[in-house]
């Protein structure tokens, strides 16, 4: 799932604190010679409140086994996201996929996570604190949920961006 980006950090969930978080869940229909048969698709986000999270994927026939089966996929899925020491993002990025496109950007101490659904979910998921962001396109939430995960993980820290161009921790701050 992370294969396009080069520096995601892979967590195994043993000895995490997990939390899960419900985005949604969808009744799908499949129609049959039969008549219809109905069954749930469910999307959830797990973390750790402290730059660890995942999202996953879950299918069945009864609601509460979808939401196991994504809360399981989700605990796969554990990547680790950048975050300052004030609980805000390092600096502003852009994420899209599909129609779904989200913007995050850091914000002061205080200001609190302004985002709505599915954007909400994954940036609390993750720990962080005080974001402003703004969703745009399509607000189908496995799209923004992904569109929101393609903007963290484009995210770097100070350190990563001086060893990236190969000069020292205080040159990137004076710019």
């Amino acid at each position: 799932m992370f294969q396009k980006y080069k520096n995601v950090e892979t967590v195994k969930p043993g000895g995490l604190d997990l939390k899960d978080r419900l985005v949604g869940i969808q009744r799908v229909t499949k129609v049959t010679k039969g008549g219809r048969a109905f069954g749930f698709s469910a999307i959830v986000i797990v973390g750790d409140e402290n730059g660890v999270v995942g999202s996953g994927l879950g299918k069945s026939k009864e609601v509460a086994t979808a939401i196991a089966k994504a809360i399981e996929d989700a605990k796969k899925n554990l990547i680790r996201i950048p975050l300052t020491k004030g609980g805000t993002l390092p600096h502003e990025q852009k994420g899209k996929f599909g129609g779904a496109r989200v913007y995050v950007q850091p914000a002061s101490h205080g200001t609190g996570v302004i985002a709505g659904g599915a954007v909400r979910a994954v940036l609390e998921s993750v720990g962080v604190k005080d974001v402003l962001s703004k969703s745009q396109g399509s607000s189908n939430p496995h799209n923004v949920v992904k569109a929101t995960f393609d903007a963290l993980l484009q995210l770097r820290d100070a350190g990563t961006v001086a060893q990236q161009r190969g000069v020292s921790l205080e040159k990137v701050f004076k710019g």
